[in-house]
């Protein structure tokens, strides 16, 4: 734990409280004390701010979201909607969260799929045996044309 002390200037146009805020953003913050303080030079903001630092690894854990109608084409975006919506349905029926059936990063990874098999989806990231033998068959649709396929309308 570390001790960072700042000194705002009640009138302060914003640039030394500008420079907190970016320190609290950067840093898990265990503890803040402030206190006002007038003297005849003026009157001032103290805080006394108690942290831990963050290192590399805790900010690289952060996961970014993903804009996934930016990164997929239309075509394959409309699948993934599709596979969201049977995703939210599946998570519905056994009272799971979506992500414990299969992730956004795995449903774009099955959209861009030509056909959706078992052998297929195996070969995306995260998909394995367990997944497969539990959800697969209600992502993989058989075509009344063709009972070979397995690909979505």
């Amino acid at each position: 734990m570390q001790i960072k002390l700042f000194t705002i200037p009640v009138g302060d146009g914003g640039t030394a409280l500008e420079e907190m805020n970016r320190f609290l953003r950067g840093n898990k913050i265990l503890e803040v004390h402030d206190q006002l303080i007038s003297n005849e030079n003026g009157a001032y903001w103290c805080f006394c701010v108690r942290y831990i630092e963050r290192t590399l690894n805790t900010v690289s854990n952060d996961k970014v979201k993903v804009d996934y109608r930016k990164i997929l084409d239309d075509e394959t975006f409309k699948k993934f909607s599709k596979l969201r919506e049977i995703r939210k349905k599946v998570a519905a029926d056994d009272g799971i969260p979506a992500f414990a059936v299969f992730t956004d990063e795995e449903l774009a990874g099955m959209a861009k799929l030509d056909r959706i098999t078992e052998k297929n989806m195996l070969l995306i990231k995260g998909i394995g045996d367990k997944k497969i033998e539990r959800f697969a068959k209600h992502f993989i649709t058989i075509s009344e044309k063709d009972e070979t396929t397995g690909t979505i309308d």
